[in-house]
């Protein structure tokens, strides 16, 4: 019986000035999270649902940008969007452009479940819901204040917050009262955006799985539609890993980053954490292994295994 292991993420990219009660808030809904999955695998459910448990939870909880709390588009709206793979079957689900969908990575299963279809958006989506049966909420559940402020600041700025945040040295700040020759996408570092969800699974039968959600980039572009529901780039699950991916959405697009990490360990053999060093994900191996591996000052992640294991760190 193969040894399981879990890892869940809540973005890459941390500004190093994030207060110490922020860091703490994040850390202790993700060692919730670790915990909840790590019963889910003691009790032999099986990786999909652990997956999909886990994501629910991060989505519910508004400290991450996913669900209730997601970054806000142009126009102050929340276009969600979300997506779930079986590793065994290479089965996945995802939506995008979701509005009122209290939990989008169960409605990207039951994409992948209940449809003739592995993606629905928009509209489309929505309807969808509605045949399921999921659980809606009004718009003002998923907006909090401090994403309203966001917004405005960025706004001001005439800038879009990445998830994705490396220091850009040598540049003027766009706040005249900021005295820090460093910005980070348009705005001061002192700004917090929330960062992309995800977890990924294997179970005691070596089955693996990955699931991701997120509320993209903080005044986007409407109808802007990110890594994180497509399969290859922000998520993929096989026989050998599962990944989950958070960072530039238009990069891990452009590198295919989540295909790319199975594929050397299909093709060329690379172990686990060899294969996960070249920027923000988390990664399982059917063999139990669980890696991380991320380029900027930090990331939101934690993880076990079950051979004892256990880790909720922020920084390198």
């Amino acid at each position: 019986m193969a040894k399981w292991a879990i890892a869940v993420h809540g973005g890459a990219g941390v500004d190093p000035n994030l207060p110490l009660h922020r860091q703490d808030e994040a850390k202790k809904l993700l060692e919730r999270c670790l915990n909840l999955g790590i019963q889910a695998l003691r009790s032999n459910l099986p990786a999909l649902d652990v997956v999909e448990l886990v994501v629910r939870e991060l989505e519910t909880d508004p400290v991450f940008n996913s669900g209730r709390g997601s970054a806000l588009s142009e126009k102050g709206t929340v276009e969600m969007e979300a997506s779930i793979m079986d590793g065994p079957n290479r089965r996945y689900g995802a939506v995008s452009g979701v509005t009122k969908v209290k939990n989008p990575v169960s409605l990207a299963r039951l994409v992948m479940e209940k449809s003739p279809h592995s993606y629905l958006g928009f509209s489309g989506a929505e309807e969808f819901a509605l045949q399921q049966g999921v659980e809606l909420m009004e718009s003002e559940y998923f907006i909090t204040q401090e994403n309203v402020e966001m917004l405005k600041l960025a706004k001001e700025a005439n800038a879009i917050v990445f998830d994705y945040r490396i220091p850009l040295k040598g540049l003027e700040t766009c706040a005249a009262e900021a005295n820090n020759p460093i910005i980070m996408n348009g705005l001061p570092i002192s700004v917090y955006a929330p960062e992309t969800v995800g977890c990924v699974v294997v179970d005691r039968g070596g089955r693996c799985a990955a699931a991701t959600s997120t509320g993209g980039l903080m005044n986007k572009t409407t109808g802007r539609i990110g890594d994180s529901p497509i399969i290859g780039s922000g998520t993929y699950a096989c026989k050998v890993c599962a990944v989950s991916c958070t960072g530039e959405g238009e990069a891990i697009l452009r590198g295919t980053l989540a295909r790319d990490v199975a594929a050397v360990m299909e093709y060329k053999g690379l172990g686990l954490q060899e294969a996960v060093d070249f920027a923000g994900l988390i990664a399982v191996s059917d063999k139990g292994e669980v890696a991380y591996g991320f380029n900027a000052n930090g990331m939101f992640r934690g993880c076990a295994s079950g051979d004892g294991f256990m880790e909720v760190g922020v920084w390198d």
